[in-house]
């Protein structure tokens, strides 16, 4: 529009009506007002014909002179004011200035229409978020709650297994509780056993005294010798309930979670030796040999009363399952972390089967036999047990019919 006043030469004649009329309808078009301005600062057109005639020296209209476009904002009216310079044909010098002043209450309001479809947007899409956000909870909760029934199910003793594959979490969680559920159902299993075994093995001895007494009190006139013979059997079954309640009382002191070990620095040499000069008078009953190889001399920190223990099973053991005329080797060796102690017998040995087993307590490969020789079964129960309070292990190597080997690996220093 500038270039066209510049090219009708407006400035210096304002009769040109179809200049004038589109300059009023450029001023309809923006809801505006157009007024150009000649070199003299006169007002030559208002398209509000209020200012013609009139001077504007404001300092937009100077810098315009200069060459200086220019806007401004007023906010509070909501108008907007642009002020342009008018070069002359050739582009060399300014002529004139126009300046044009335009509402911007239709941007202003059109600014709020769309605040105000966007807070209705937003609340439409919270209450989306929501439905969305309730339902997708649901949906995840869903196997967790399975979970939660399961749980409370075993809580009152109903034991099931839970199978939920909707996602890797539930998985996890479900393998995890699996896990658990399954130790427990194997820790009540070993314990209801264990209870059975105690009172099979309490009741046995004093059945047995009950038929002896019994037998007794029904002959009037029995020899002396009967008698004897009778009350010596009475004697040797109260030995075997003691020995029973003995280990029993044992096992419970070493399932203690407090239980504490009286550690101090022992010659592991001597120990053994002492442990084989207790039970060499049971080997030579029938004449077995009972040997022990020491590789160098061993100094740890144990519980030597408890570990001794532990040995003495192991090598008893091995002595009465053995074969007459047989032997039982026990070597020590040590490295730079542990000791180990090697028991090897020219036993019957153990079934395969049953290899992963006989430290279970009350446990017996060969029943019949292991009440022949006075066993209760929780001697390698003990022996398991005193190992494990040392941080120690044990393993069993055997194949039937060629003896057994029990190997024992402890730590030389203990950790507390």
């Amino acid at each position: 529009m500038s270039k066209q006043l510049a090219k009708t030469g407006y400035l210096d004649d304002q009769s040109a009506v179809g200049i004038n009329s589109e300059l009023s309808l450029l001023s309809d078009i923006y809801d505006g007002r157009i007024m150009v301005v000649d070199k003299t600062f006169e007002i030559i057109k208002d398209t509000y014909s209020i200012d013609e005639g009139k001077f504007n020296v404001s300092e937009g209209v100077i810098k315009c002179f200069k060459g200086e476009s220019g806007s401004e904002y007023f906010e509070r009216a909501q108008r907007i004011q642009i002020i342009l310079p008018i070069y002359d044909t050739g582009l060399a010098q300014v002529d004139g200035v126009m300046i044009m002043t335009s509402s911007t209450r239709v941007i202003a309001d059109m600014v709020d229409s769309y605040y105000e479809t966007a807070g209705i947007m937003n609340i439409v899409i919270l209450i989306c978020a929501a439905f969305v956000a309730f339902f997708a909870s649901a949906l995840l909760v869903h196997p967790l709650k399975k979970v939660t029934e399961a749980i409370n199910k075993a809580a009152f003793g109903d034991m099931e297994l839970v199978e939920v594959r909707d996602c890797r979490e539930t998985e996890k969680i479900c393998d995890a509780y699996n896990q658990t559920l399954t130790r427990l159902k194997t820790l009540d299993e070993s314990r209801q056993e264990f209870v059975s075994n105690v009172s099979h093995e309490l009741k046995t001895p004093i059945t047995s005294i009950r038929v002896l007494a019994d037998s007794l009190m029904s002959m009037e006139e029995a020899p002396i010798e009967l008698y004897r013979e009778f009350l010596s059997d009475i004697s040797d079954e109260i030995d075997r309930e003691s020995t029973i309640i003995e280990d029993l009382l044992t096992l419970v002191r070493l399932d203690k979670s407090n239980m504490e070990l009286k550690v101090g620095q022992v010659s592991i040499n001597e120990m053994l030796e002492m442990v084989l000069k207790r039970l060499r008078p049971l080997a030579q009953k029938r004449n077995i040999e009972l040997v022990l190889e020491s590789f160098r001399p061993v100094v740890a920190e144990i519980d030597e009363v408890k570990l001794a223990l532990a040995v003495t099973n192991l090598v008893e053991n091995a002595i009465k399952y053995n074969v007459d005329d047989g032997w039982v080797r026990v070597s020590l060796n040590a490295d730079h972390n542990f000791f180990y102690v090697k028991v090897q017998d020219s036993g019957l040995g153990i079934p395969e089967e049953a290899q992963s087993k006989v430290f279970e307590r009350f446990y017996r490969v060969d029943k019949a036999r292991s009440r022949e020789t006075g066993g209760t079964g929780l001697g390698l129960a003990i022996t398991y047990s005193v190992i494990q309070l040392h941080h120690g292990a044990i393993k069993l190597y055997s194949k039937e019919g060629e003896g057994s080997t029990f190997t024992v690996r402890i730590p030389l220093i203990y950790i507390a």
